[in-house]
């Protein structure tokens, strides 16, 4: 059996504490503490001096009065950690090895031994004193300096470990790393880059990294990195370089551990490798999404001709099928009006399209999708229009039925008894929800884009208002996630996110953003624990894109990416500007590049993230670049979560092929998830067929379309509060409108949200006050 090392220094012992690394990762698990933390609470209580329960808190989060139960949670752990107090003795060991039940388990599985450390201090003190030996400096020149003596004292790698596998993700410059562990047990590491001040960066790490046992290495918190811009002018980006090669030692030092215990940790999830010539699936999964990126010439022909003949005009979700977006964007080029975005963005193309002549509308999208298609072109005059979803039957959405529940009712009510309030409502909900809920509250929608924005903007307003967002309770919690890390930056950091708020006005709002509790989208529920593990464990250097929607773990995980410029957090079109810029700064570079993205939201988006990518791939060697970049987008989702489609064409040979292609990930009820963790795949965006668009166009305009009524995007004729729903139900969308236009809330919504009550009135950029 293997054993990794970690030591820790403990009042006036230190000590040496050496596990199977495989052990230690089950216990973690099961405590919820780190690898490192498992090494400490397995010590006994007899034996955590203060410095010892001081470092846990600070290192691992663990509150002093939990210490103590963490321990018993893990003695109790399949009697493998526990630790009988007599039989451990400073210095000497556990003794007695040989003794019956828990302690045999403790010999076998966790051996824990005292032993002098030499330099008697914590790798993140260590890290933190060499990093304040520079800071000390007298300027910044004399740091640069510092920095570059660093420079001159790390050997260079040789040509041969200068290779891509070595290569630190993220960098603005070339960095490679090795490591190994040597036959004492303790981590070696070497680094080298093609800039000198980068290199000094590298020299200051590996000086404190370089023989420590590999789950101290494992066990040191990013956050450890402080005051990496040295207040050197100029190279404060190269913090990230840190950031990114800690991680890196940290993905290298696990692999290690676990090619010692002859073990893969987790099985690499599913990928689509992007070159400007070609793409290259890995795994089921990536192999079905690839399957339609470059589509049947003569479907794309047939679709085109249609398009054109019958004037019909195609507004879709990036949640679409590979195979329905890979014809669709080739057919663009044939017939322009075919447009794949958002949800926010498809009315408004709906209505250009209008505009330029199409008689008709196929809205590839969720029922709430066709529903503000019609409504927002009867408001521009298109009433003559016809608007046609792809089935006649229900194309639903889990987060707009969270909103017509009676609970959502019951969070809308608790807003209007507490003026001022501003109900921010999830764009994807129906016209319906939105008339409602506005004529209760002041309703604004938002986006994942926008919401930050927009609820800061409403706070910088109305001083004294009361937000309620909903329905998506991922968003929600992120978004209160997001403002109680905003609360612990400095105002400068603030105002660079809002230019109206500070730490004052921050956690002035805590209190009064409310969210609702119960309301998820199905694609990005089970983007959860194990997802997220299989994730740090596997890709913890490459760039991390997530959906405002998903579940916390994920976000946080994103987040996390985001402060070190290697992660974003927002919408579908956010994630894909992302991944195109990120491009554009590797084809600058002008070096060979290897670039990873975690593809964190629904796997349709692969289509419209490979046309960008090759766009720019293309665009740069058309302008000479010689860089060679690819470009990798991982699908985090479980390997088996593969389903088949189903048809209702004739039974030929040819429609039992397309039946039975595995492009569909779910498990094999086909709800679209899988069970074992991971969701990337909507299965009512699924019922928007290529073949459904087909027989659209084919029967429109001929005396059989009168079979597409029940294919008609709802209109609403009844009325709320006195209004139309259809009138009532565009306001809270015109308010955000003129929001994304103007930078702030109309005077008509301030006015509202003042005079819910009529002890308030409204204060231009002040508030509300009686």
């Amino acid at each position: 059996m293997a054993v990794a090392a970690v030591r820790r220094h403990i009042g006036g012992s230190s000590a040496y504490i050496s596990v199977n690394p495989y052990a230690v990762s089950e216990a973690a698990a099961a405590t919820g503490l780190g690898s490192a933390g498992i090494a400490m609470a397995a010590a006994p209580a007899a034996m955590v001096k203060p410095s010892l329960s001081q470092f846990a808190v600070r290192h691992y989060g663990l509150h002093k009065n939990r210490l103590a139960e963490k321990q018993h949670e893990l003695r109790k752990f399949s009697g493998k950690m526990a630790v009988d107090e007599r039989s451990w003795q400073p210095g000497f060991g556990l003794v007695n090895s040989k003794a019956s039940g828990a302690r045999c388990a403790v010999a076998r599985d966790l051996e824990v031994l005292f032993s002098a450390d030499s330099r008697g201090e914590n790798l993140a003190d260590r890290l933190g004193q060499i990093i304040g030996e520079v800071v000390a400096a007298a300027d910044s020149r004399a740091r640069i300096q510092i920095l570059l003596k660093y420079a001159g004292s790390l050997p260079r790698l040789p040509d041969s470990d200068c290779i891509p596998s070595n290569r630190v993700m993220g960098c603005t410059t070339r960095v490679w790393l090795t490591a190994k562990i040597d036959d004492k047990g303790r981590m070696n590491f070497a680094a080298d880059s093609d800039s000198e001040v980068t290199r000094g960066f590298c020299a200051i790490l590996l000086k404190a990294m370089n023989g420590a046992w590999p789950l101290e290495v494992l066990a040191v918190p990013t956050d450890a990195l402080g005051g990496l811009g040295m207040g050197i002018e100029g190279v404060a980006s190269r913090a990230n370089t840190w950031y990114n090669l800690l991680i890196t030692m940290q993905k290298k030092t696990r692999w290690l551990l676990g090619a010692l215990e002859g073990k893969s940790v987790y099985e690499p999830f599913p990928s689509l490798l992007i070159t400007a010539d070609d793409m290259i699936p890995e795994g089921d999964f990536a192999k079905a999404q690839a399957k339609y990126l470059l589509p049947d010439t003569a479907k794309v022909q047939l679709l085109a001709e249609l398009l054109k003949q019958k004037q019909v005009g195609v507004v879709a979700h990036f949640y679409m099928d590979p195979e329905v977006q890979g014809v669709l964007v080739a057919a663009r080029e044939l017939w322009p009006h075919i447009h794949i975005s958002d949800s926010l963005v498809m009315a408004d193309r709906a209505v250009k399209m209008a505009d330029a002549g199409c008689k008709h509308i196929a809205v590839l999208g969720v029922d709430f999708m066709s529903e503000n298609v019609r409504a927002i072109l009867d408001r521009a005059g298109h009433e003559k229009v016809s608007v046609y979803r792809m089935s006649s039957e229900r194309i639903g959405c889990s987060l707009a039925d969270a909103a017509q529940s009676s609970a959502y009712i019951e969070f809308v009510k608790a807003a209007a008894s507490s003026p001022p309030s501003l109900h921010v409502i999830y764009i994807n909900t129906s016209l319906e929800t939105k008339a409602h809920t506005h004529s209760l509250v002041p309703t604004i929608t938002c986006t994942s884009s926008n919401v930050v924005q927009t609820i800061l903007q409403a706070f910088a307003q109305v001083s004294d208002l009361t937000v309620w967002y909903g329905p998506d309770s991922y968003m929600g919690a992120n978004l209160a996630e997001l403002f109680l890390q905003m609360a612990a930056m400095t105002d400068d950091e603030i105002k660079a996110v809002h230019p109206l708020h500070d730490k004052g006005t921050i956690a002035a709002l805590l209190p009064r953003l409310h969210y609702f509790h119960d309301g998820s989208c199905i694609v990005h529920n089970l983007f959860g624990e194990e997802v997220v593990a299989r994730v740090r464990h596997l890709y913890p250097d490459a760039f991390q894109t997530a959906h405002f929607e998903v579940p916390g773990e994920m976000f946080a995980l994103a987040m996390e990416a985001k402060r070190r410029g290697m992660g974003v957090v927002g919408s579908t079109q956010n994630i894909l500007d992302f991944i195109r810029v990120r491009v554009q700064e590797a084809l600058g570079r002008g070096f060979d590049d290897h670039l990873q993205f975690i593809l964190g939201t629904e796997a349709g988006m692969i289509t419209a993230i490979v046309e960008s990518v090759r766009r720019e791939l293309t665009a740069g060697r058309v302008q000479g670049a010689k860089a060679k970049v690819e470009v990798q987008i991982i699908f985090p989702v479980s390997s088996d979560a593969i389903t088949t489609t189903s048809s209702s064409s004739s039974s030929t040979e040819e429609s039992y092929q397309i039946a039975t292609m595995p492009i569909v990930p779910g498990v094999s009820s086909g709800e679209g998830c899988s069970l074992s963790g991971g969701c990337a795949s909507c299965p009512y965006m699924k019922m928007n067929t290529l073949d459904a668009l087909l027989r659209v166009c084919q029967l429109v305009g001929t005396p059989y379309d009168g079979t597409l009524q029940p294919q008609q995007a709802r209109t609403f004729n009844d009325h709320v509060a006195g209004y139309a729903v259809s009138e009532l139900g565009c306001e809270p969308i015109l308010h955000m409108r003129y929001f994304q236009a103007h930078g702030r809330l109309s005077d008509d919504l301030l006015q509202h949200v003042c005079n819910q009550d009529q002890t308030y009135q409204m204060i231009w950029d002040v508030g509300c006050s009686e």
